[in-house]
């Protein structure tokens, strides 16, 4: 199976689970992202891997236009729904790779992602996609689950994310998404940093995540060091806590 055929087998079935999923249509971080739109006019604005669309939802009352961009096509019908349903009409779904954009230089005034980037098979590739695509001093933002600060906690970390869902390649730290973010673009700064809460069962039915694998992540906490339960506040019931940066940057 090939890494584009694994991301549209884990979320294109579950396409409205997404959209009334808690973790990503809630959050601080989509009031400041719509906060840093606002402050710049009615921009053209790009959302990679927008999924169900709620970073898209946020940013559109405060620009001109938002291309919802997506490898499913499910995710993106949700999305063009969704949007009607909201009123949102300056919203446009657009299917594709992030490796891949079919737009032409400096066509956009910013490019967002929230919790997209850590499925990308190439990212120093979609980096430059993004910098052909994004205008001079135009803005970039990313949204993601952080990488585990310490090589113990890290590769606990990618394992307990590859278990869940397949189609999942890396979580970045943040020091990892500064070097990528200075080699492509300027002014590169991690803006916020949070804690985000993952109530297991709901993590786990989201994706449907199956039984076998499901018991592989039991095991995988159950026999995880003390210093990596500590640090990822696990309780009881398997539920856990992610880090999440905010993470900006300038078309040079």
């Amino acid at each position: 199976m090939q890494h584009d055929q694994a991301i549209t087998e884990s979320f294109g079935p579950r396409a409205d689970a997404y959209l009334t999923s808690t973790v990503h249509s809630n959050g601080a971080d989509l009031n400041l992202l719509a906060d840093m739109i606002c402050a710049t006019g009615r921009p053209r604005v790009l959302d990679l891997g927008c999924g169900a669309g709620h970073a898209s939802f946020a940013v559109a009352p405060f620009a001109f236009e938002v291309v919802a961009y997506d490898l499913t096509e499910s995710m993106l019908s949700i999305v063009s729904a969704a949007a009607s349903e909201r009123g949102l009409s300056n919203i446009r779904t657009q299917l594709g790779s992030v490796e891949s954009l079919p737009y032409r230089t400096g066509e956009f005034d910013w490019v967002i992602s929230r919790y997209s980037a850590h499925h990308w098979r190439d990212i120093p590739r979609a980096l430059r996609e993004i910098r052909r695509v994004i205008r001079p001093g135009g803005q970039i933002c990313f949204i993601d689950v952080a990488g585990g600060p310490e090589p113990l906690l890290d590769t606990h970390l990618q394992a307990v994310e590859l278990l869940r869902d397949p189609s999942h390649v890396r979580n970045h730290t943040s020091d990892e998404w500064l070097d990528l973010f200075g080699e492509y673009f300027s002014q590169p700064e991690i803006n916020f940093r949070w804690r985000l809460p993952i109530e297991f069962s709901s993590w786990i039915a989201r994706i449907e995540t199956p039984a076998e694998r499901v018991a592989a992540l039991e095991s995988l906490w159950s026999a995880a060091p003390a210093e990596v339960r500590a640090y990822y506040m696990l309780q009881e019931d398997l539920s856990f806590e992610l880090d999440v940066l905010m993470i900006s940057a300038r078309g040079a």
